[in-house]
């Protein structure tokens, strides 16, 4: 028997016209620094359209790559409809990223039309003489006044957003598309090497908008929502929360620049916001504030997301005495990035911390296998550990120019995750590959030791990384940052840890820091450790010659 189903494209212009039509009268809101500016969807659609007439007008065509650079706001959210639309690629560069990463992305993307923010105009304006595609720069003012001087570095045609828009008188038609067409990209945070791009496709984007809000039952985004979009737009699409607000109705509240703990914490109370989500060096800034002004109403808000980093769970506790339920979520840049988000199980208490200390549980379209170090699958049973790997519709099956081999499996994607998964799909995250100490031939997880120490109240940040030693192989080295005013020492620390891991597992190196390096995405940056911990720029303090 043949199905007779209409064969209907799952484009990311049906996304957008979906929203501009059923829930035209929901909101985005910017933040300048002193208030919200206001526009409906209805508005942002009619300006989507004029910036996609003027980007065709510009030479834009199906195939060609757009670059954004840019914080999150309206403007940056017409490029993510825009430009992909028109059956162009829309390439989020990374704010973050080092000068000769960003003109290595933008070549090998072959970036053709930049579009770029005021205020970051001049990190671009460092690397544009190597940038070799570039075209033209279109220039959004974001809080900043454009110099001459800069201008003058770019070394192609400049052109102002709003005076470009201006010129269109609106409508547009767009292009029929298939839906296994590129319509975004992104690139990996280079923490390893140049970074890599992964792109998504028009079918993968929709995929995962759709099943990423049927993921989290608790969490859901409706026409009754008002999401405050954190994560950053350069970033895995912002996790894809602006396609799934627009597919959903959800007002979205976007903070521009603005991404310190008092001005997010304010946002979230002066904006009513019902959910946001972010990494979770954010969120302890936000908590931090929070328990300082309790004066905050944050009543409308549902809970929070945090994903990129595993959560502490001094974190949850924190949150938990506000009120504020903060569930956790996995994913990479090469999984659109959802893959598991912690949901409560039938049965389970909301406080459960079977569930809320997971990494996430499975959701569905996304298949996990646990590789063990003898190659063989390992069960789920929440305790047998390997490499996580996972495959499904909006995960990658290689990199843009790079097929890298040694990253996939059979057709799975290898995550270089290492973790368990137990009977009811929970994934427990142990640590990332390279990141596992092995010392004395057994396994220590830096995540377990980073979680232990972060949860006594002199610490605000903490992280491990394995440093060589004679005797082990391999011994951990803490790296700590004391909270404000505290004088938590080593030794501390280390009677502190005894009762929650193996002795063996002690740090006896300890290193005290103003604040720990990120990467471009707010992660610990354990790769500068290293080579700051190898070159001896850091103050390592002794705390006893070998582990118990």
């Amino acid at each position: 028997m043949r199905a007779t189903m209409q064969d209907a494209q799952l484009t990311i212009p049906a996304i957008f016209r979906h929203g501009a039509r059923v829930h035209s009268d929901s909101r985005v809101l910017t933040f300048d620094g002193e208030a919200c500016r206001e526009a409906s969807f209805a508005e942002v659609a009619a300006r989507v359209e004029r910036l996609a007439a003027a980007l065709r007008r510009l030479g834009v065509g199906e195939g060609d790559t757009v670059g954004t650079f840019m914080w999150n706001d309206q403007q940056h959210l017409e490029a993510y409809f825009a430009v992909p639309a028109l059956g162009a690629v829309l390439h989020t560069l990374n704010l973050r990223l080092f000068p000769q990463q960003l003109a290595h992305v933008v070549n090998e993307a072959e970036d053709k039309v930049v579009v770029v923010g005021s205020t970051v105009l001049p990190l671009l304006a460092r690397v544009a003489g190597e940038m070799k595609t570039v075209e033209r720069y279109v220039v959004v003012e974001d809080g900043a006044p454009v110099e001459a001087s800069i201008v003058g570095q770019l070394g192609a045609e400049v052109l102002d957003y709003e005076e470009l828009l201006a010129a269109e008188p609106g409508g547009v038609e767009w292009p029929e598309l298939d839906e296994r067409a590129a319509a975004a990209m992104c690139y990996t945070s280079g923490t390893t090497g140049d970074p890599k791009g992964v792109v998504y496709s028009h079918r993968s984007t929709w995929l995962h908008a759709f099943a990423y809000n049927n993921a989290a039952p608790d969490l859901p985004l409706g026409d009754r929502d008002r999401a405050l979009v954190v994560v950053p737009m350069f970033h895995v699409n912002a996790w894809g929360w602006p396609f799934v607000a627009w597919m959903h109705g959800s007002d979205m509240v976007m903070p521009s620049r603005f991404l310190q703990g008092e001005p997010l914490a304010r946002l979230l109370a002066s904006t009513r916001a019902t959910v946001s989500a972010g990494v979770p060096t954010i969120w302890s800034e936000v908590l931090g504030y929070l328990r300082e002004h309790p004066e905050l109403d944050l009543s409308a808000l549902r809970g929070l997301i945090s994903g990129g980093a595993a959560l502490p769970p001094k974190l949850v506790t924190g949150y938990d005495e506000l009120g504020i339920l903060v569930f956790q979520g996995w994913g990479m840049t090469e999984t659109s990035p959802v893959c598991a988000v912690s949901v409560p199980p039938r049965g389970a208490a909301r406080d459960d911390p079977s569930w809320r200390l997971a990494t996430g549980r499975i959701v569905p379209g996304v298949e996990v296998r646990i590789i063990a170090d003898d190659g063989s699958e390992a069960p789920w049973d929440g305790a047998t550990t390997g490499e996580i790997e996972v495959r499904g519709p909006w995960i990658t099956g290689g990199y843009h120019f790079d097929p890298a081999p040694e990253k996939f499996h059979d057709g799975w994607l290898r995550t270089g995750d290492i973790g368990s998964v137990d009977s009811r799909g929970f994934l427990r995250i142990s640590d990332r590959l390279k990141d596992v100490i092995k010392s004395g031939g057994e396994w220590i997880s830096s995540v377990e030791l980073e979680n232990g120490i972060m949860s006594h109240p002199d610490v605000a940040e903490a992280t491990v990384i394995g440093v060589p030693d004679d005797k082990w192989g391999e011994r951990p080295l803490a790296v700590v940052v004391r909270r404000e005013g505290a004088e938590v020492t080593s030794e501390d620390l280390r009677r502190f840890l005894a009762d929650r891991v193996a002795r063996w597992w002690l740090p006896e190196r300890w290193a005290f820091l103003d604040a720990v390096p990120k990467t471009s995405v707010g992660k610990f940056d354990k790769k500068v450790l290293r080579q700051r911990a190898s070159a001896g720029e850091l103050a390592v303090e002794a705390v006893r010659a070998e582990p118990s």
